[in-house]
């Protein structure tokens, strides 16, 4: 047989078996979610202290009293030096007449502000801890965040369980439309949320404290498998 009638032998045989590979195989998409709840053991508390004066070094002389105070009830209550930071130390005129057009505004004092975060991993002193620095004169509350120290051990544990959903429903889908699942083509993660607190009850340490509740927190995690499938 010459060389040009086995080339077309070739592209006969190649012909002759691509349709049947092509009804024989495909591919399932499918995306899973997974979660877990635990209790928070670290809490982030953004707080700061603002004064206004008729001097600009007065303001910031009273918001740095304030915020040294802080700082140092802080330190008494055992919070490490790591876990306390100072920002958005701000100074700005304080200004009248400003929306007249008859006279021109001037300066009537002078607003300062810091801002402290904070980090307790004591929980059952952060009641107590902020009732101090409110009493030292914290006259800012930004925000209060329950979260983990370490999240990564349970993220690990709901992207696992994400992995799980996601075959299941690949092998719900599969048995639906009456094919078999194949290899797994790929997998990656589609997303991870940090911890989320969800508040659940009130705690009060004593009638004198800031009353808290740490309530759970939520870490969730998405991942994408596509899946070959295979007529049976």
């Amino acid at each position: 047989m010459s060389k040009v009638t086995g080339f077309f032998a070739a592209i006969v045989v190649l012909v002759g078996i691509s349709p049947l590979w092509a009804e024989t195989t495909g591919q399932i998409t499918v995306t899973g979610e997974g979660s877990v709840f635990a209790v928070p053991d670290m809490a982030v508390i953004t707080m700061g202290a603002s004064a206004e004066a008729e001097t600009a070094k007065e303001a910031m002389d009273q918001t740095s009293d304030i915020t040294t105070a802080i700082l140092d009830r802080l330190t008494e209550a055992g919070v490490a030096e790591r876990d306390m930071q100072t920002s958005d130390l701000s100074l700005s005129p304080l200004w009248s007449n400003r929306s007249s057009s008859e006279n021109r505004p001037s300066i009537d004092g002078y607003q300062a502000s810091n801002r402290v975060t904070v980090r307790v991993r004591d929980l059952e002193s952060l009641g107590t801890i902020l009732d101090a620095v409110l009493t030292d004169g914290a006259n800012e509350l930004g925000g209060l965040e329950f979260t983990l120290s370490d999240p990564e051990p349970l993220m690990n544990d709901a992207r696992i369980k994400a992995v799980a959903d996601a075959r299941a429903r690949a092998k719900l889908l599969a048995d639906a439309a009456g094919v078999e699942l194949g290899a797994l083509i790929s997998l990656s993660e589609t997303g991870a949320r940090a911890p989320r607190p969800e508040m659940l009850s009130m705690a009060r340490a004593s009638d004198s404290v800031v009353p808290v509740a740490q309530g759970e927190a939520e870490l969730r995690a998405s991942v994408t498998l596509v899946y070959e499938i295979v007529s049976p």
